[in-house]
């Protein structure tokens, strides 16, 4: 919907795609939940997805352009790289500051295999919902930098219910997240690229070091990583998310994402 769409009809049909991408989302979660089969969870995965593609050519009446099949690898596996690298960087810093320290975990690969798909269903429909929608519906009325603000807020107030969770969780899950994935998402224009930030992110903090997943309960993981610092600094109940060392991480890889956007767009510059 562009700036040309009358108000009134942009509200429905923003209304009409929000509900719909938060009933998808519902569902698949609580497949991937009250199931938990990893097969039928990625399956439900792609069915998302799918379903995001045709609703916006009935809802918008346009093509759907963020979904672009030729950018799968490079663009999921650089997000699925940068959210990893995201991650460690966060807890490797804590370590560094004497807040933590990391010992091996017993785990199961098949207990593995199902977070891992857990938290691709958890990726794909809160990209769906917060930027594929949210985010990009506003940036093509009002542009980016509403687009990133609202975006942002409206993701960290949602974690204000999860475990452990505080006003200071949420702004941090704002900035750290909302913005990140958002600058991710306008820099390259698919949602391939938040998805495997997301879906790293979550993994890597949850099943690879054993933390919890905005105040989830710990998951079996390779690693236990036990806090002994203060909670400004470990992120306390809510997991290493709620970090300072996490907002201000997060805040410069944004900024760097946001940068890249402007210099592609002066490159295409006549």
């Amino acid at each position: 919907m562009n700036k040309t769409t009358p108000l009134g009809k942009w509200i429905l049909l923003f209304a009409l795609a929000l509900v719909l991408g938060l009933i998808g989302y519902g569902l698949l979660q609580s497949l991937a939940i009250l199931v938990d089969n990893p097969v039928l969870t990625f399956l439900g995965a792609i069915v998302l997805l799918s379903l995001y593609f045709f609703s916006v050519k009935l809802i918008e009446r346009t093509k759907t352009s963020d979904l672009p099949a030729g950018r799968i690898a490079s663009d999921l596996g650089l997000g699925l790289l940068t959210g990893a690298t995201f991650m460690s960087c966060v807890i490797g810093l804590i370590v560094a500051f004497g807040c933590a320290s990391i010992e091996p975990a017993y785990f199961t690969w098949k207990n593995q295999l199902s977070a891992f798909t857990l938290f691709l269903a958890v990726a794909v429909g809160e990209e769906i919902l917060f930027r594929g929608i949210l985010f990009r519906w506003i940036d093509e009325r009002w542009g980016l930098f509403p687009a990133l603000v609202v975006s942002a807020i409206v993701f960290g107030a949602v974690h204000i219910t999860e475990p452990g969770a505080s006003v200071w969780s949420s702004i941090a899950i704002a900035i750290e997240a909302g913005l990140l994935l958002g600058a991710a998402y306008k820099w390259s224009g698919t949602l391939w690229l938040p998805i495997g930030i997301h879906w790293a992110w979550n993994y890597v903090q949850g099943n690879v070091f054993g933390i919890a997943v905005s105040g989830s309960d710990e998951m079996p993981s390779f690693f236990n990583t036990i806090m002994n610092g203060p909670d400004i600094i470990t992120g306390g109940l809510f997991g290493a998310e709620a970090s300072v060392i996490a907002v201000c991480l997060g805040a410069a890889v944004s900024v760097l994402f946001i940068s890249l956007h402007f210099k592609k767009i002066q490159s295409q510059t006549p």
